[in-house]
């Protein structure tokens, strides 16, 4: 074409657990042999079972004839000021029902957060990584991410020192990103770890964006440390939804809660962007929203969570006995969400190769 239509951004969207879905899908046929899917973190595909109380509270909603309506696009007034309550009543940051927004999942909020974003300014976050962040990040500058370690050494804690180093001596640097529970590690980041993070930004006048997604998904005696129990004034935007902790991934349900966007009107005008945008979608659908309120305040609600907690405890245990038998490799059972990195010991080289016996995989 006369004129060059590719984004600058377009080789750095790669999420590579999903490419390699349609070369498995070929080698299945193939080869005739069945083969266990662990490319999506989807928790009823995996045979998590809805509790009925739940499916009755979706099911009234369903015969509102508003919840076949168009939602504002901000999100349900109602659902947004029960979450501003609920979040309000832990202390720390304080926010209003206008400092939310819902997204069709955080998938959507993802790619409004960083392609909002001037180019040159860049969102440090975490390796190994959460591609949907990484891609999108990378995507909207057109370079590789800019990231910190997680140490399995130390059961996946960020490098701090690392993190400190890189953003002092990278001024394009605007933003840290956290995923706290991680994935895909399962750590879960103690206080005086997001306290410093919080520290850093604070000091180099950035922002932070946290996934927090599975901030009640945390099990083994572990505890999940909100970002607005510790933000400390920093401009910050945390990422949660209904996806994992229903969990109703195919309602495609998420939102976005800002602490202390006035505090910086850079910031401000950065958020009002995001909203700018969300504004040409008309809404965010509309049933999900609905029922959060009732679902989330319901009496079964805390006891729901703790069977889930003690069913992922009791996966991350078996996890850990399965894997202390097996040399060559780093391990850690996860203590929050519901993913495992397991690393070798010693990397892996273009010299080592697995024989593949069947003639038509080979072919292909």
């Amino acid at each position: 074409m006369r004129t060059n239509i590719v984004h600058i951004g377009a080789g750095e969207l790669n999420y590579e657990i999903r490419q390699i879905v349609d070369i498995a899908q070929k080698v299945a046929v193939l080869s005739g042999k069945p083969i266990s899917w662990e490319n999506i973190g989807d928790p009823v595909q995996k045979g998590e079972i809805i509790p009925e109380w739940i499916k009755e509270i979706i099911s009234k909603a369903v015969y509102r004839d508003e919840t076949y309506a168009y939602s504002p696009t901000r999100g349900l007034l109602k659902t947004r000021q029960f979450l501003a309550d609920r979040l309000n009543t832990q202390g720390g940051a304080q926010i209003t029902a206008d400092d939310i927004l819902f997204f069709n999942g955080l998938g959507d909020a993802v790619n409004k957060v960083y392609p909002m974003l001037r180019r040159e300014a860049r969102v440090i976050g975490p390796t190994p990584a959460y591609p949907t962040h990484s891609s999108a990040e990378a995507a909207h500058a057109g370079y590789p991410p800019i990231t910190y370690h997680l140490d399995p050494a130390r059961g996946w804690m960020p490098d701090l020192d690392e993190l400190r180093n890189k953003v002092k001596y990278n001024e394009s640097i605007a933003g840290i990103m956290i995923i706290n529970p991680d994935n895909p590690t399962g750590a879960v980041f103690p206080k005086d770890v997001i306290e410093e993070m919080v520290a850093i930004a604070k000091q180099y006048d950035l922002f932070i964006v946290s996934d927090e997604i599975y901030m009640n998904m945390v099990y083994n005696g572990y505890r999940h440390t909100p970002l607005s129990s510790v933000i400390d004034g920093v401009p910050a935007i945390s990422l949660k939804g209904i996806s994992k902790e229903f969990p109703w991934p195919g309602g495609r349900c998420g939102w976005m809660e800002v602490y202390n966007q006035h505090n910086n009107p850079m910031f401000a005008r950065y958020v009002k962007s995001i909203l700018d945008a969300k504004m040409l979608e008309v809404s965010s659908t509309t049933l999900t929203q609905a029922v959060i309120p009732e679902i989330m305040s319901h009496e079964k609600w805390p006891q729901w969570q703790k069977e889930r907690n003690a069913f992922f405890e009791k996966r991350s245990k078996m996890v850990k006995e399965i894997f202390s038998k097996c040399s060559g490799v780093i391990v850690n059972p996860p203590n929050g969400a519901f993913y495992l990195s397991v690393v070798f010991n010693r990397p892996l080289n273009s010299s080592m190769k697995m024989e593949i016996k069947n003639p038509e995989v080979k072919k292909y």
